[in-house]
């Protein structure tokens, strides 16, 4: 038998007493970073900013479940396409913009937009149309940004145009300024 030319590793024979102090020396770093860690950032209120946090807590968006829409169905009753939610008039208390349209079986029904509120302790109510389903409009790409409803509305040139597929499209977007929302941009309508 040939001897090897390196001696033997103490890694190749470690001993249980060799892996406790590997154990505790990994311990000991552990510990050492913990304690090394910067300080979590904290802030403090001053005493009118924790009254106002503590009286007025955020109230919850409107749900437009078991909201009456202002919208004829016929009886087939109405479905919430999209809804997006945000402080729309600046009062510290967020709306609900719902895309609502009749719940029919196929083909592409008209829809609206509905913009819901909460007074305190109140259900929620529809307090502006945005989109009337008489204008026979479609709603494509919806989003509530800064205080900004955008929309893209889709509708037909024709009463010839298949109601499956619109071939008109319309960006439209609505800002609350004083007392009401007002339809700040729109492209006019163009062919898709």
């Amino acid at each position: 038998m040939q001897t090897p030319a390196l001696p033997d590793l103490a890694h190749t024979a470690a001993k249980p007493m060799h892996w406790l102090a590997t154990a505790a020396a990994m311990a000991g770093v552990v510990a050492l970073a913990g304690l090394l860690q910067p300080r979590t950032a904290t802030a403090t209120a001053t005493a009118p900013e924790q009254r106002t946090t503590a009286q007025h807590a955020p109230a919850p968006a409107p749900d437009p479940a078991g909201v009456e829409f202002p919208l004829e169905c016929g009886g087939a009753g109405t479905t919430v396409g999209k809804k997006a939610s945000g402080d729309l008039d600046g009062d510290g208390r967020p709306e609900t913009v719902a895309v609502v349209h009749c719940a029919a079986g196929s083909g592409t029904p008209p829809g609206g937009i509905y913009v819901l509120t909460r007074g305190s302790g109140a259900a929620p109510r529809v307090v502006a149309t945005l989109v009337d389903p008489a204008d026979r409009k479609t709603v494509g790409d919806f989003a509530v940004r800064d205080g900004v409803i955008s929309a893209t509305l889709l509708g037909y040139s024709s009463l010839d145009v298949p109601r499956c597929c619109p071939d008109q499209e319309e960006q439209a977007s609505w800002r609350w300024k004083g007392q009401a929302f007002v339809r700040t941009s729109g492209d006019l309508a163009r062919s898709v």
